[in-house]
C-alpha cells in the first residue's frame, strides 16, 4: 500500500507539474496578444501621459476607424481576400486531383513527379525573388493581383499534392475496386469516394493554407508596388510609417489583420484536429 500511494503521489505532482508548466508557457504566449489587444484599444492621451506598459485609464474604439479607413486597411483586406480566397480554392482543387491521379493509378514517374514537386518546396523563396519578378514583368502582369495569385499556386500546389498524397494512399483499395464493378469511371470515383473520404485533410490544408497566403508579405512586395493594390499584410508597413508614434492605430490594424485567420482557425478547428489525427494513425 505504501508503496502505491508514494506511485500516485508521484503521478498527481508529475500531472499537476506538466498542467503548471503548460499554463506558464501558455500565459506567456498569450501576453503579447493581450498586450496588442490592450493598445488597440487605448486612447493615444492614455499612453502618451501614462507609457505603453502602464495600466489603462481610458479606451476607445476610433483606432480602429482611424486604421480601417484613414489608414487603408479596408482597401488591404479586401485585397487580401480578392487573393487568398481563389487561391486556396483553385490550389486545393488541382492538389487534389493531381493527389487522385498519382495515389490511386499507376503512372509512369510516379515517384519522380512526388520528388519534383516536393523539391520545388525545398528551395529558399529568396533565391527566386528576383527570376519571379523580371518574369511577372515580361509577362506583362508585375503590379497585379492575378500575378499574386499566379505565385501563390505556383509554390503552394506541390507541397499540398504531397500532402494529400498520403491521404488518399491510405484509403482502402477496395472502395475503388466496388466502384469500378458498379461502373463508376475516374472522375465518379474521385468526386464521390475519395474527396468525401478526405474531406478532413482537406478541411486543415484549407485552414493552414488561408493563413499561410493571407499573412504572406515576400512575394506580396515582390509582384506588386501600388498601394491600392497590397494586401494587408504590407499595409502594416505602411500604417506603421503613417502613424510613427500611435502604437494604438498600429495595433488596431494589426488587429484587424489577424481577424480573418482567427476567424478561419475557429472555424475548420474541428476538421483540422481531425485531419492532423488522421495523419498521425495512418
Amino acid at each position: 500500500m505504501s508503496a502505491n500511494s508514494t506511485a500516485v503521489r508521484r503521478k498527481r505532482a508529475a500531472t499537476a507539474g506538466f498542467h503548471l508548466s503548460a499554463g506558464a508557457l501558455a500565459l506567456l504566449w498569450l501576453l503579447p496578444i493581450a498586450l496588442v489587444v490592450v493598445t488597440s484599444l487605448r486612447s493615444f492621451d492614455d499612453i502618451a501621459a501614462n507609457g505603453l506598459g502602464s495600466w489603462p485609464h481610458s479606451f476607445t474604439l476610433d483606432n480602429f476607424s482611424l486604421a480601417w479607413v484613414d489608414g487603408g486597411q479596408q482597401r488591404a483586406l479586401i485585397n487580401s481576400l480578392i487573393v487568398t480566397v481563389p487561391c486556396v480554392l483553385v490550389t486545393l482543387a488541382l492538389a487534389a486531383m493531381a493527389a487522385f491521379a498519382l495515389s490511386r493509378y499507376e503512372m509512369p514517374l510516379r515517384r519522380s513527379l512526388l520528388l519534383l514537386m516536393l523539391g520545388g518546396n525545398l528551395l529558399p523563396p529568396q533565391i527566386l525573388l528576383i527570376p519571379v519578378s523580371k518574369l511577372s514583368e515580361m509577362m506583362g502582369v508585375y503590379d497585379t493581383l492575378p500575378a499574386l495569385i499566379g505565385v501563390q499556386i505556383g509554390f503552394g500546389v506541390g507541397f499540398y499534392v504531397f500532402v494529400l498524397h498520403g491521404f488518399m494512399r491510405s484509403i482502402p483499395v477496395e472502395i475503388q475496386q466496388a466502384a469500378v464493378v458498379d461502373g463508376a469511371g475516374p472522375w465518379q470515383i474521385f468526386w464521390r469516394i475519395i474527396l468525401p473520404l478526405t474531406r478532413p485533410a482537406l478541411a486543415a490544408l484549407s485552414a493552414l493554407s488561408f493563413t499561410w497566403i493571407f499573412n504572406d508579405l515576400l512575394w506580396a512586395i515582390t509582384v506588386l508596388r501600388s498601394d491600392t493594390k497590397m494586401p494587408i499584410t504590407a499595409a502594416l508597413i505602411g500604417l506603421q510609417g503613417q502613424y510613427v508614434s500611435m502604437w494604438n492605430v498600429i495595433a488596431a490594424g494589426s488587429v484587424i489583420a489577424a481577424a480573418p485567420t482567427v476567424a478561419v482557425f475557429l472555424r475548420f478547428q474541428r476538421h483540422f484536429v481531425a485531419g492532423l489525427n488522421l495523419g498521425a494513425v495512418k
